[in-house]
């Protein structure tokens, strides 16, 4: 539950896999849960000494527990409880990458999860969360992550920490709207590049698109007038950064 999220600032992996790429970013559970069925396995080995190293604990649960914590029928046989992990916005570094993506109040767990996880493949930075949007720690979120979610930054922020510490932004702040007077695939960048996209009902608010260098559209060609969130999201971040990015 989020409330008991937000009090212990913990949260729930689910899988070996999700376990694995924790482990991969020094990041060991504070609890692994591990069903009593589990079939032995290099990794659940790895996770039980890892944990138990880093003063964690490692406890055998039967399937019923297994399917009242993930909330499924037909659970993974390990769970892991992590801490979860914020960048404060003063620590990012934006020439470490050629590309950041910001969102305004995302509402959606399984969107915020997949932009994550596509923020993790095209080789962002990070992400940035703006005002109220939904918890990227949620169970939905992780799981539409991948494994993502401990590879990358995640910051959240109120709409004017962010407007004042974009200010600071060394390279191209793009917005994306309907009403963008730029194609998506024509506008002028320089790096770094800060990708500002809008919620999924709404948009972009005017506030934040008055905050962007440009303001871009990706052409509908069809009847559809508008594309999912994480959809778009996935063709801006690959788009800005096959743009900015050396070329071998």
């Amino acid at each position: 539950m989020r409330k008991e999220r937000e009090a212990t600032g913990l949260f729930l992996a689910e899988g070996l896999k999700f376990i694995g790429e924790a482990l991969d970013q020094d990041r060991a559970p504070r609890t692994l849960l591990v069903g009593m069925e589990a079939r032995p396995h290099p990794l659940l080995d790895r996770a039980k000494a890892e944990t138990i190293r880093s003063g964690g604990e490692v406890v055998t649960v039967t399937h019923p527990i297994l399917e009242k914590i993930s909330r499924r029928d037909n659970p993974q046989t390990v769970l892991g409880v992590f801490e979860q992990a914020y960048t404060p916005i003063s620590a990012i570094t934006p020439g470490s990458a050629p590309c950041w993506i910001a969102l305004e109040q995302v509402r959606d767990p399984g969107n915020l999860g997949t932009i994550i996880r596509t923020a993790d493949a095209a080789g962002c930075g990070g992400v940035i969360l703006i005002g109220d949007c939904v918890d990227p720690f949620s169970v939905e979120a992780v799981r539409a992550t991948m494994g993502s979610v401990f590879a990358v930054s995640i910051s959240r922020v109120s709409v004017a920490e962010f407007l004042a510490w974009r200010h600071t932004w060394p390279g191209s702040a793009i917005g994306t709207r309907l009403d963008g007077s730029v194609n998506y695939r024509e506008a002028a960048l320089q790096s770094p590049a800060l990708i500002l996209m809008g919620n999924e009902q709404a948009g972009l608010t005017d506030e934040l698109a008055a905050a962007c260098d440009v303001n871009v559209k990706i052409p509908m060609r069809g009847r559809a007038d508008s594309l999912n969130l994480a959809i778009a999201t996935g063709i801006m971040a690959y788009a800005v950064t096959d743009a900015l990015s050396p070329r071998p």
